[in-house]
């Protein structure tokens, strides 16, 4: 991607002497970008706080690495991803946080990691995907991130997440419709009803 320099956006604007690292670890809530600086970094330096999405560049196991929240739904970590990837120098994001569980073997606190993520939001469309396609990630990543749960002993569990842009369905049983469908048609279990950013993360990385 040709990345034009810019310093700030109307979103992002990096305080004086700080920067992003080329890896950003993105979960949601920022106050939960601020506890992951706070206790898992070292010397984490706020680098953002317009609009209170609040961003943090320190260093784990003694790597560079930014955190930083990206508001709700698929629009709002669109907006963050493409300035970050567009403006920023940032070449990985990790998205990070907590989704709602479809599977009935997916307990709380389980690490879900998505091969794929399908959608039931306009945007693949909008930016000029064609058909319907479930962005999938790097199975090279999809292995490391195995790995990695295995080391720390880690109940997880890999598959397909479902990104939607509502969290209120007007159909109370929307998420049961979606589980019944794919386990009885496809033999293949949603594992995650609500990761509500993975489908636009996948796709800003595949871009």
């Amino acid at each position: 991607m040709n990345k034009e320099k810019i310093t700030e956006t109307p979103h992002i604007k990096p305080k004086e002497g700080t920067h992003f690292a080329p890896v950003v670890l993105m979960p949601g809530d920022p106050l939960r970008a601020k506890f992951i600086a706070e206790n898992y970094m070292e010397n984490p330096v706020l680098v953002n706080d317009v609009r209170n999405m609040l961003a943090f560049t320190g260093r784990y196991e003694g790597k560079e690495v930014t955190v930083m929240g990206s508001g709700m739904g698929i629009p709002s970590i669109s907006l963050y991803v493409h300035e970050l990837y567009s403006f920023f120098d940032v070449d990985t994001v990790i998205r990070v946080g907590s989704a709602g569980g479809l599977a009935e073997d997916v307990k709380l606190r389980d690490v879900v990691i998505a091969m794929s993520a399908s959608t039931n939001s306009s945007i693949l469309e909008e930016i000029g995907v064609p058909g319907v396609i479930a962005p999938t990630a790097d199975y090279a990543l999809v292995e490391r991130a195995v790995d990695a749960a295995k080391e720390i002993g880690a109940n997880y569990h890999v598959g397909n997440v479902y990104s939607s842009d509502y969290f209120y369905h007007p159909n109370t049983e929307f998420n049961r419709q979606i589980r019944d469908f794919v386990s009885l048609r496809w033999r293949w279990r949603l594992r995650v009803s609500s990761s509500k950013q993975s489908a636009a993360i996948k796709k800003r990385s595949a871009s």
